[in-house]
């Protein structure tokens, strides 16, 4: 006898739950921005070891994406979100024992894989669990939790970091702590995919090579680059922003540090909010005009010394990058088969993450090979060229169509 689907709770006990497993799972990712310095500091490594350290977690997100993309379609959401969340907690707990590069290298693959299992985990759970008329409140649910969870991360370690005692191991026993919240939480989750799909399914590990349906590349290309352009910019920020305030602007402020990486996920999110009102064709050269005018800001704060530049950029480029990423997303939904969505998604990020990751790398190079102000104003300029070319191209596409649709046909 076939098993039915679930019944949806009637309240919002559950939504609130995955909801909560989302962001704890996310704001572990982030504890550790406002920390960077200290560590350096604790454990004597280079500003391209930093780099490092936070490119190890992006690539783990890849990984993680193109290797179980798929699971909670074939084993279940809850089996997925609680495993997400038993990474995020061994990971904290790696962070609070960590004597050494090894254990915060390890901890950050642990954080690399909880997000790319939560993350698609807990959209489809926020999304069986919402009643038809109500999947646009869930989508917006699962990007305040994504977003919301990255930007609390930073936030209260960067505060406990600062006002508190035990700066690298308060935030993390913290995190511990919401984590068990979450894992508690969990109980009020029912399995949303139905049990004869789960007894269907074979799981494999193994690497899913990403696909685009042809039909979409190339919208798809543009929006990826833009956005993955925008995340690299947030990943530098994201790895340096200690560095540079203490070292540039003379600012040894942990909770200062934690604000400008909030600032720019919150960004994000809004961006990504941005495009259900942006007319369709404006979204994406609106968005890398942003990316060129956030690049200006940051080199503006880069040379000039100053903290408003880069508070005013990392809100510009979050914004910029946000709409870029709704417009790819936009783009999936209206142009790929219900069947063919997840794949494509988990593509779609696969390359927003590897931009994350290693430009992050390159610019640790160039820090190390000239100085911090140096690195950061050529990497800026160079997202500033890959803007203007995606823009450049958006407006010769649209000029080769008129002109094609205007030449004659042939007899």
């Amino acid at each position: 006898m076939s098993t039915a689907p679930p019944r949806r709770p009637s309240g919002r006990l559950a939504p609130a739950a995955v909801a909560l497993a989302f962001w704890v799972t996310m704001a572990g990712t982030t504890v550790p921005t406002p920390l960077y310095p200290l560590y350096q500091h604790a454990f004597g490594f280079s500003t391209f070891t930093v780099t490092v350290i936070f490119a190890v977690y992006a690539l783990g997100v890849v990984a993680g994406l193109l290797a179980l993309g798929r699971l909670s379609d074939q084993v279940g959401r809850r089996p997925v979100l609680l495993t997400a969340l038993l990474l995020a907690a061994a990971a904290a707990g790696l962070f609070e024992a960590a004597d050494s590069l090894p254990w915060l290298l390890a901890a950050r693959v642990l954080s690399g894989f909880g997000a790319a299992l939560v993350t698609g985990a807990a959209t489809a759970a926020l999304l069986d669990l919402a009643a038809p008329e109500h999947r646009l409140r869930a989508q917006t649910v699962a990007l305040g939790a994504n977003m919301g969870g990255l930007a609390g991360g930073t936030l209260f370690a960067g505060i406990l970091a600062e006002w508190a005692g035990s700066p690298l191991r308060l935030p993390w026993t913290v995190t511990l702590v919401l984590t068990g919240a979450a894992l508690l939480g969990l109980l009020a989750v029912p399995e949303t995919v139905p049990a004869e799909v789960r007894a269907a399914s074979r799981f494999r590990l193994r690497l899913q090579p990403p696909h685009v349906p042809p039909a979409i590349r190339p919208a798809f290309l543009r929006a990826a680059l833009a956005g993955g352009a925008g995340f690299a910019v947030t990943g530098v920020l994201t790895a340096v922003s200690g560095l540079f305030l203490a070292t540039v602007l003379g600012l040894r402020h942990h909770a200062l540090t934690g604000l400008v990486v909030a600032l720019a996920f919150l960004s994000i999110a809004v961006g990504q909010l941005l495009v259900r009102v942006l007319p369709q064709a404006r979204a994406l050269p609106l968005a890398c005009a942003g990316l060129v005018l956030a690049a200006a800001l940051v080199i503006a704060a880069l040379l000039g010394g100053t903290l408003p530049p880069l508070l005013l950029g990392a809100c510009v480029n979050g914004l910029a990058t946000g709409t870029a990423i709704g417009t790819g997303l936009g783009t999936i939904n209206g142009g790929v088969a219900p069947q063919q969505r997840g794949e494509t998604v988990s593509a779609f990020f696969a390359v927003l993450f590897t931009m994350l990751s290693l430009p992050v790398i390159g610019v640790g190079v160039l820090i190390r090979a000239t100085d911090l102000r140096t690195g950061g104003v050529a990497f800026s300029a160079a997202v500033a060229v890959l803007a203007l070319a995606i823009a450049a191209g958006l407006v010769r596409r649209p000029a080769v169509r008129r002109a094609a649709s205007s030449r004659p046909e042939e007899a």
